[in-house]
């Protein structure tokens, strides 16, 4: 038979005075979560210089969920996924490259020169999986993300796969970290409103990369737009996916699989964004 002090707890939690019983783990709770934001907020506010496109690590058990996210999408080994993701992190001549640059830049107040590339290891994994031979990513900023995909492409082309991307953005400072040799080589950066500069494109693409405007209503312009271009098996990808139901409702329209990977960053403020991916 349960005691004295067992028997009331279960009664007061049966009790309308529940809610207010639990009131003070439920604030101990809150009040942990929230110290611990404003803790990496403010730590954030003095060691970082970014003001948009925040760059962070992903926990080890996200970096996991990352690596199932690619191996199911691009139906390969999860094994081989791992290894895709180490080798762009032992990539050291891309890190070089890109901390030198943008110690450089012009826009180094607004940049931090330490790489982390978080869900853009899954970009690279899936370029190095899919092998495709045209990539078109809207959205360019600085160009992290087109040297990651530049990098991929350029493993794919020493194993005898070669691709390009094509990477557009209304800034005509955008992608200053892709003009250098040997990611330039196989980057096609193309300057002007991104709907019109697909509207243009002159062969099929094997893989599209939404991370331009993230409006809801553009981003379906996107989607709309580029559909007439794409390959049989084309791999659509939005950087979107945690804000808006667009590539999920286009997936199902155009009768596509479609499936969602949520970032979880290490020691960061930010929730974090993720990938969405529309296959066939």
């Amino acid at each position: 038979m349960p005691d004295r002090k067992t028997r009331l707890r279960r009664a007061v939690s049966r009790s309308a005075l529940a809610p207010l019983a639990a009131l003070p783990v439920r604030l101990a709770r809150v009040a942990r979560h929230d110290a611990k934001v404003l803790r990496e907020s403010a730590r954030w506010l003095v060691t970082s210089r970014e003001h948009h496109n925040y760059t962070y690590d992903l926990t080890k058990l996200n970096l996991e969920h990352l690596a199932w996210f690619v191996s199911v999408v691009a139906e390969v080994p999860v094994a081989d996924v791992r290894a895709w993701i180490a080798e762009i992190e032992a990539d050291t001549a891309l890190r070089t490259h890109i901390e030198r640059t943008t110690a450089n830049a012009a826009r180094r107040g607004l940049a931090d020169r330490h790489v982390r590339y978080a869900r853009r290891l899954g970009w690279y994994a899936l370029i190095r999986a899919r092998k495709p031979q045209h990539v078109v990513e809207t959205g360019v900023d600085k160009g992290l993300g087109t040297c990651v995909i530049a990098a991929a492409l350029l493993r794919n082309a020493a194993e005898g796969h070669p691709g390009r991307v094509t990477s557009l953005d209304i800034n005509p400072e955008a992608g200053y970290l892709a003009k250098a040799q040997p990611w330039a080589d196989v980057v096609d950066l193309v300057i002007g409103d991104s709907i019109a500069s697909i509207g243009a494109l002159d062969r099929p693409v094997d893989m599209f990369l939404h991370d331009s405007d993230h409006s809801a209503a553009h981003e379906q312009r996107e989607f709309t737009a580029i559909e007439p271009h794409l390959a049989e098996r084309a791999l659509l990808l939005t950087d979107n996916v945690t804000y808006t139901t667009v590539l999920l409702k286009h997936a199902e329209k155009t009768g596509r699989r479609f499936l969602a990977f949520k970032e979880q960053p290490v020691r960061h403020w930010y929730p974090g964004d993720g990938i969405g991916a529309a296959w066939r």
